[in-house]
């Protein structure tokens, strides 16, 4: 289907630029009885929206007109969130606008605004900014608004979430009343709504995306990862899929600083975003990405609303999103119109139930998986070279002489040898990483993290979770040198054994806490890579070995979830009860000594009923 608009210049530019039929958005704002009136429309980001409205308002500014008269007072005004986006907005409208002599000015905050001041003095027809810049300009009289015509608020659902709601109301009651308003807006929550009745006029409401239905272009994935093993598996996410440019999103400046170092450390080409970037710096990391300087942007938010790279075929959420609709609209920077792409979601275990709520709130139905091994980037990178146009590109006679002297003097499979070598030096060595097999996917491992939560009976000394599909397996005694008088507990304890030995719940048996150590059940199947990984701390001053008596050639055995632990100090501890994992019973704890009163121990022997002192908390280990 053909776009629907008469307005020659329009559409001889969407020919030039390849545009042959509308998007659903494109196609509904210009449908009869849309014509000079306000519009209502909510529509998914990457949905082409900036060219619907730059259609929409065509015929409000030109008229029967083919070109623009001369520029003076403007007769559009754009509002966008952010100044990524207001760039982003200038430069489509710029191409659809260029056969008819439009002037277009940018007003966002970062740049000079005397230099912005001296171009709304010359004249334009559209001007194009963010909401705090355009007011400081209408304050400051530099902004005559007394011509306009048309009034856009694009990402509308944005400005109110970034704080904008003041100014943008100073914009709606500043303009001109008989405007015409344009809405766009990605979701139409009631704030949007109330302001759409209160500053609209009979708008006529398009809603082409549903409620919060994901991109049907993008392929979502949940990776599955270990908390300390996250740039990791953002080294092997990027590397699998060796995408023109990528964006890996954090969520404050700090992770962005942090992951880009160790992003640039291992070969990656890297720019940054975040709000404490000047726009210069923000336009030159831009550049770099277009023109692939830079593969990968590690970005916050900010760069979340308005960034469209053609090639930008991969979206990395390093921590997850705040909510499902900013889950979407990072996304979104991907699987743009009609592109393909990958989102993929790094779920460390703890943050799996999260992980599960965003999609299902966004109705997004992802592939749960490990990260890419090493050995499947290595098999990749393999296939790579055979296709590279180093061996596909015809030989020039200069390469073909070379070829016949290095022959001469070394083997072929010398040379093939060499030149993996060679292709494998520029690329950023993959990582081994772990799969803790989890997700909605896994049920037997979803199953045994929930088993035993409720007590089923059984002898004292059977910790909760994963008893029911464990118990009776082989498996090795470890120690942990911190105890009662450290304040041990399970809330803090399994997680670290978890992390630190980069293993699930499932894997752990019982944990008997004493005075001054603790000691811990580890499936046999794993325990010497659990042994491997635990001895090296990441910053808790925790040391983790075999129990007493038993090297790493032979370990203290038993049955997964019974027994003594090996070695002395079996008696003195006793094993979790109940349900909980972690609950050491009813016996009571001791206190600790204060001054003037009984030693440290002397109230286990008190009687039952009797007033204890409380004890005081010492500072437990980070986990």
């Amino acid at each position: 289907m053909p776009f629907r608009t008469s307005i020659t210049p329009l559409v001889r530019a969407l020919s030039e630029r390849g545009y042959e039929e509308p998007t659903p958005v494109q196609d509904a704002v210009l449908e009869e009885g849309t014509a000079m009136r306000d519009l209502l429309v909510s529509a998914q980001t990457g949905s082409g929206k900036t060219i619907a409205y730059g259609l929409a308002i065509a015929g409000t500014l030109l008229g029967e007109e083919e070109r623009f008269s001369e520029a003076g007072a403007p007769m559009a005004l754009i509002v966008a969130p952010t100044r990524e986006l207001a760039i982003q907005v200038t430069t489509e409208l710029t191409w659809l606008y260029a056969h008819a002599g439009a002037e277009i000015v940018t007003c966002v905050g970062g740049m000079d605004p005397r230099a912005e001041r001296r171009k709304l003095d010359r004249g334009a027809h559209i001007v194009v900014g963010t909401p705090g810049r355009l007011r400081d300009h209408l304050e400051r009289n530099a902004l005559k608004i007394g011509a306009l015509q048309a009034l856009v608020l694009d990402e509308a659902d944005e400005m109110l979430n970034l704080g904008f709601r003041e100014d943008l109301e100073f914009l709606l009651e500043a303009t001109p009343s008989e405007r015409r308003t344009l809405l766009f807006s990605a979701t139409l929550p009631k704030t949007i709504m109330a302001m759409a009745k209160r500053y609209q006029r009979n708008a006529m409401r398009i809603e082409v995306a549903k409620g919060t239905t994901g991109h049907v272009d993008i392929e979502y994935r949940a990776i599955r990862m270990a908390p300390n093993e996250v740039e990791h598996a953002i080294v092997n996410v990027l590397r699998e899929a060796e995408s023109p440019s990528a964006i890996v999103f954090c969520n404050t400046r700090e992770s962005v600083r942090h992951l880009s170092s160790g992003l640039l450390e291992r070969g990656f080409s890297v720019v940054t975003l975040s709000g404490e970037l000047g726009q210069a710096e923000r336009n030159q990391a831009m550049q770099a990405l277009r023109d692939g300087r830079a593969r990968v942007c590690v970005a916050t938010d900010v760069a979340a609303r308005g960034l469209d790279l053609p090639s930008l075929n991969l979206v990395i959420h390093a921590e997850l999103p705040s909510d499902a609709e900013t889950l979407q609209h990072r996304s979104g920077r991907t699987g743009r119109a009609g592109r393909k792409g990958v989102s993929a979601l790094l779920v460390p275990i703890s943050r799996r139930r999260k992980a599960e709520r965003l999609l299902a709130e966004a109705n997004i139905s992802a592939v749960w998986s490990g990260a890419p091994s090493a050995e499947t980037i290595r098999r990749l990178d393999e296939e790579r070279l055979l296709s590279d146009p180093l061996l596909t590109e015809p030989a020039s006679e200069e390469d073909l002489a070379a070829a016949k002297r290095l022959l001469e003097t070394r083997s072929p499979e010398d040379l093939a040898a060499a030149l993996a070598r060679i292709y494998r030096s520029r690329l950023p060595a993959p990582e081994d990483v772990f799969d803790p097999g989890f997700g909605p996917d896994l049920k037997v491992a979803k199953e045994r993290e929930f088993a035993g939560r409720e007590r089923k009976g059984g002898e004292p000394g059977e910790r909760g979770a994963g008893r029911e599909q464990a118990r009776g397996g082989p498996v090795v005694w470890f120690h942990m040198d911190v105890g009662r008088r450290n304040n041990a507990d399970p809330k803090w304890i399994l997680p670290l054994i978890c992390r630190r030995g980069k293993i699930t719940r499932a894997e752990i048996g019982a944990i008997k806490i004493y005075d001054r150590e603790t000691k811990f059940e580890i499936a046999e199947s794993v325990a010497k890579k659990f042994a491997s990984a635990a001895e090296v701390s990441d910053g808790d001053d925790i040391t983790i070995s075999f129990a007493d008596g038993a090297g790493g050639d032979a370990p203290p055995r038993g049955k997964f979830g019974g027994g003594k632990p090996g070695g002395p100090g079996g008696k003195g501890g006793k094993p979790f009860a109940g349900g909980k994992p972690g609950f050491d019973g009813p016996r009571a704890k001791k206190p600790f000594q204060r001054k003037g009163g009984r030693p440290d121990g002397a109230a286990a022997s008190a009687p039952s009923g009797a007033p204890r002192d409380k004890p005081r908390k010492p500072r437990r280990p980070q986990d």
